[in-house]
């Protein structure tokens, strides 16, 4: 009998060290902004280089530490090499995480609440609000994720307004219309930057917190 007590003992403390493998992983910071990019699609080390605003040299070391722990995967295409989240769940994990943050850390929402006071005339609407106005045909939803990503996948029908070209493309949309932004989730605030830049404009703009991956795990759920 001990020794089987022994031998399970040896077996939880490694199973816990394998465990721990994903925590130590996720203690950096700019690991988890990387994963967060790699949600939105594959991306090649430099375009996470310039995603993340990070050196070529200190993203291939994020990554190396996010293979080891099995959360990425990359394919190779000619001389360039594309990372992928290993597994799609992963993105289910990202999102739980950013809500249990958000619910234990008060701090989260004191930074995200003094982000938007500081912006004027930003309303922000719930994904459902959001789903009401596509069905009554009412909006233009405003996807302000870079090409490629939008490329992909989107929110049916999303149009295209990559952040960095809002400025010249809003003179193309028509002044009565009613539009809201949305970027790559609760961790991007470009929706409401160009809500406020839309309103400025003379447009009757919202913002949407969420973006893809939020918008399909929640109408999936109901």
């Amino acid at each position: 009998m001990e020794d089987m007590l022994n031998s399970a003992k040896v077996f939880k403390e490694d199973l816990y060290k394998q465990l721990a493998r994903i925590g130590k992983c996720l203690s950096s910071d700019k690991r988890l902004e990387i994963l967060n990019v790699l949600s939105q699609g594959s991306k090649t080390v430099e375009k996470l280089a310039a995603c993340t605003e990070m050196n070529i040299a200190n993203v291939s070391r994020h990554l190396q530490v996010l293979l080891d722990a099995k959360l990425v995967k990359f394919t190779k295409k000619g001389t360039y090499v594309i990372y992928s989240l290993a597994d799609p769940e992963i993105i289910e994990f990202l999102s739980s995480l950013w809500r249990i943050s958000e619910k234990q850390l008060p701090d989260i929402g004191r930074m995200k609440d003094d982000f938007l006071n500081n912006l004027n005339d930003v309303q922000t609407l719930t994904m459902d609000e959001v789903m009401q106005k596509l069905n009554n045909d009412s909006i233009l939803l405003v996807d302000l994720r870079p090409k490629e990503e939008y490329e992909m996948e989107h929110i049916a029908g999303a149009i295209s307004m990559p952040m960095e070209e809002l400025e010249g493309l809003m003179q193309e949309l028509p002044k009565d219309a009613e539009i809201i932004a949305y970027c790559r989730g609760p961790l991007c605030v470009y929706s409401a930057l160009a809500a406020q830049k839309l309103h400025s404009e003379g447009f009757k703009a919202y913002r949407m917190d969420e973006g893809l991956n939020e918008w399909q795990e929640h109408f999936q759920l109901h």
